[in-house]
């Protein structure tokens, strides 16, 4: 077996499942069980400064082998500990799916969960693969254990071969990405890095420098209540309100019916009685000057519902999560085209694709350490069905040692 595979199948077994709303960082106890467990492989890698701290992040460094006079970047690279809690990620039982065929692979038989190239085209591009996937009654944890195992076996292959040469490699594993916690605490001084990479990305080959701008919109409708025997001309149904705020959202722009760089309105959660009713709904979109016109068109439809019944009954909330963070790599090209490159002499055509999502690297570039996103080669992630590839796995691995190498060249 494989040792990345090994590795990975290794970390999906510790249940990191992150928890919405816990108001502590990180949200579950299981993010310090594999924080500590890796803080222990890293010192048996060569790593130094090696750090647990209070939020569960994992922080190391491997020293620069260019020896004196040479000078290369510190280059960071990051994934995340926890696992979404759209799906549970506990007791995960993976399967591991020897030189895929190009056929059906029944995760599941009796739930009836299949893969297949009708449902998930992205299949195709790993015939041949060795193929992991769980046992479908949980999600599988390549979001973001890939990442990890990535990271982990790139430094055993550096430490096994000397003639790899690199400057400073920082690394950290970073608690509650799926909730969006973590990287507002991350310590970027301390990291010490002058730019970095996450890798939480998609397929094989894909490279992402642009996320989503995201914000978070939380909508009240209060009203009258009052007898319905005796609610002529009296009673203001809060459900009715949000009805029509509801209504006025543009039914084109949902994520059902939109792609590529299109943006969204995404009603989450709807709750209310004739005492009062809440929506929560997220707002995506890769311009900044759209999302503030996102904005602004939520708060007119506020307005318009107030203004015909004639008292302010729907208030609405909204706050940013995190910026496109390709508005903070200007002057920083030299980080894409050498990724871009790192692909290429990996055997790599690079697929440029902006993540309708946002990553970790999101809010640390907004933050100052530039931090575009690498592959790790998963699928349907937040989900039963999802799968990885070892291989593409593997190739990840080796992007990661070729951008330390072209960067040393350059010292």
């Amino acid at each position: 077996m494989k040792r990345i595979l090994e590795r990975f199948i290794d970390y999906v077994q510790i249940d990191t499942e992150s928890a919405e709303d816990a108001g502590v960082v990180p949200s579950t106890k299981g993010q310090f069980d594999l924080a500590h467990k890796l803080a222990e492989e890293l010192k048996g890698l060569g790593a130094v400064n090696i750090k647990v701290d209070e939020h569960a992040c994992v922080t190391a460094k491997v020293t620069s082998n260019l020896g004196s006079g040479k000078k290369a970047p510190s280059i960071g690279f990051i994934a995340h500990l926890d696992t979404a809690p759209d799906c549970s990620g506990k007791n995960v039982k993976p399967q591991v799916f020897e030189n895929y065929d190009g056929g059906e692979i029944i995760i599941n038989k009796e739930k009836d969960i299949v893969l297949n190239p009708k449902n998930t085209p992205e299949l195709l591009d790993y015939v041949g693969n060795t193929i992991v996937t769980s046992d479908g009654t949980t999600l599988l944890g390549a979001d973001n254990k890939a990442g990890i195992a990535i990271i982990i076996d790139a430094l055993e292959n550096i430490k096994n071969n000397p003639d790899i040469k690199h400057g400073d490699i920082c690394i950290a594993f970073t608690p509650d990405e799926e909730v969006q916690g973590g990287a507002e605490l991350f310590d970027i001084e301390g990291f010490g890095a002058d730019f970095a990479f996450t890798i939480d990305g998609d397929g094989i080959g894909e490279f992402n420098h642009e996320t989503f701008n995201a914000a978070d919109a939380h909508v009240e409708c209060k009203g009258v209540c009052i007898h319905p025997g005796a609610a002529k001309n009296k009673m203001i149904n809060p459900i009715v309100l949000a009805n029509e705020f509801l209504s006025a959202l543009p039914r084109t722009e949902a994520p059902e019916t939109t792609e590529g760089r299109e943006g969204f309105y995404y009603v989450y959660e709807i709750s209310g009685d004739t005492d009062v009713a809440k929506i929560d709904l997220l707002l995506r979109d890769f311009d900044r000057d759209s999302m503030e016109n996102r904005m602004t068109f939520l708060r007119a439809i506020v307005a318009k519902i107030n203004e015909k019944w004639g008292k302010d009954y729907v208030t609405i909330d909204i706050k940013t999560q995190y910026y496109n963070m390709n508005d903070f790599l200007e002057g920083q090209e030299h980080i894409i085209e050498t990724a871009i490159e790192a692909y290429r002499q990996c055997n790599l055509e690079p697929r440029i694709v902006a993540v309708r999502g946002g990553t970790d690297g999101s809010t640390l570039s907004r933050r100052g350490l530039p931090t575009p996103n690498l592959f790790v080669g998963g699928h349907n992630y937040h989900s039963v069905s999802e799968f990885a590839s070892v291989e593409a796995m593997e190739k990840a691995k080796d992007v990661v040692i070729k951008i330390l190498e072209l960067y040393a060249e350059k010292a």
